[in-house]
């Protein structure tokens, strides 16, 4: 059996596209496993987290992707929260205001993104389920209970 039939055959690991749909596409949104995806194709390197942002559930497929305290960061649309492509870290801006001049500095919050593994198998891209165990904040909008309050709420526009 080849490495690709053991991937297609394994219930940790979901088929997200053909990597060259994936590239040109830049951001691939999937339900797999229960879970809301998004894979991000940024600077020749593939991305995994939950799709929603873990502060308010906004839709991260449409943030910005910018680098920050050296780390690559994709900004949450909705209210501009920056989370860590790698680690799902949320990071912030701050000074002390203790200190005589005091100078904004990153700082994190810990990981409150969950990210997910992309592993490329001949010419295929899929996602293994991060493995982390315990809760992420992202977590809650991946429930049932979140789902079925957003589907008792009218559609928006996301400002």
């Amino acid at each position: 059996m080849s490495a690709e039939e053991n991937i297609e055959e394994s219930p940790e690991q979901y088929f997200i596209g053909k990597k060259e749909d994936v590239i040109q596409a830049k951001r691939v949104s999937k339900f797999v496993n229960g879970r809301d995806i998004l894979v991000i194709y940024h600077e020749g390197k593939f991305y995994a987290m939950d799709a929603h942002c873990y502060h308010a559930g906004g839709q991260l497929e449409n943030g910005d992707i910018e680098e920050l305290n050296n780390k690559l960061c994709i900004v949450c649309p909705s209210h501009k929260y920056k989370i860590t492509l790698a680690e799902g870290e949320g990071i912030y801006k701050a000074s002390n205001p203790k200190e005589k001049n005091p100078i904004p500095r990153w700082f994190s919050k810990g990981i409150k993104q969950r990210v997910h593994t992309v592993l490329e198998v001949g010419g295929d891209i899929f996602v293994k389920m991060s493995e982390v165990r315990g809760w992420i904040e992202s977590d809650y909008y991946q429930t049932e209970k979140y789902r079925q309050e957003k589907a008792m709420c009218p559609p928006d526009n996301e400002s």
